[in-house]
């Protein structure tokens, strides 16, 4: 993926590598509460992408639940982060990383890899075969992220196609897919497609009107029963609303095969000023 443009100004993927793990954010990272913040999406993506490679050195090859804390906005800014083995043992490992912009932490996360092994499911197993998306990706049409088309921003970095219910009206299916890479120059990998989008869900399901209340999660938990196939993924998600300010996002996840795990956000919500 050779590419002589500038990164800064027409960027070709999400974060460019420097040196001693630290990534530069490009505008392709942008989300729609700031200008000058990301979408939460991408770095917890690039942070999956560390805890993913780490877990591959122990020859642990299945993230199968990484949680993102959010502790404060994270700017579109150089990012370095830190990532610990908590324990490994023969068929786990358990991981928390930390990430940084600048002097601040900006996030901090939680992950458990697993040994994959072979296994004959047996006939019949309730809830077996996995359920489908609400409608195969082929007959689901294109939609872009209702967000400003003033600045680049993450409506760019990916593709969305609608599998159920209208972007940002409630209840909704969307397919994502990578339009560009997460790291300049790598193929990204599922386990980040997949980091990308779950962060959509309270977008996607908000029963609030944008323009009126805010609706920011502070966390983020994906649960994996196995790694997706493919570069589309489709996140099916519902908004909850509680009475003292606090919200849900709850979705399942898929692949074009079927069902691969589900992801939870907490939310915060309060009108806009």
């Amino acid at each position: 993926m050779n590419d002589h443009r500038d990164p800064l100004h027409s960027p070709s993927s999400a974060f460019v590598a420097l040196e001693d793990n630290t990534f530069r954010a490009t505008g392709l990272t942008r989300g729609p509460w700031h200008p000058e913040h990301q979408h939460a999406g991408p770095p917890i993506a690039l942070v999956a992408r560390a805890i993913e490679r780490a877990a591959a050195a122990l020859e642990l090859t299945h993230v199968a639940r990484i949680t993102a804390n959010l502790l404060r906005p994270i700017p579109i800014a150089e990012l370095k982060f830190e990532v610990q083995t908590e324990y490994a043992g023969r068929n786990a490992a358990h991981f928390s990383a930390r990430l940084h912009a600048g002097s601040k932490e900006v996030a901090r996360f939680t992950a458990l890899a697993q040994r994959e092994s072979a296994l004959e499911i047996p006939p019949g197993l309730p809830g077996h075969p996995l359920p489908l998306a609400p409608r195969a990706l082929d007959e689901s049409p294109q939609e872009r992220f209702p967000f400003s088309r003033k600045q680049i921003g993450y409506a760019e970095l990916i593709e969305s196609r609608t599998a159920a219910g209208r972007m940002f009206r409630g209840p909704s299916a969307v397919w994502f897919r990578l339009r560009y890479p997460l790291v300049a120059g790598e193929v990204p990998t599922p386990l980040q497609r997949v980091a990308v989008a779950a962060d959509s869900g309270n977008g996607i399901s908000a029963v609030l009107d944008f323009s009126r209340y805010l609706f920011v999660n502070s966390d983020l938990t994906i649960n994996l029963l196995r790694q997706a196939q493919g570069e589309w993924v489709c996140i099916d998600a519902r908004t909850l609303v509680g009475p003292g300010g606090g919200g849900l996002a709850e979705a399942r996840i898929f692949d074009t095969l079927g069902l691969i795990g589900r992801a939870t956000q907490s939310l915060q919500i309060r009108q806009r000023a």
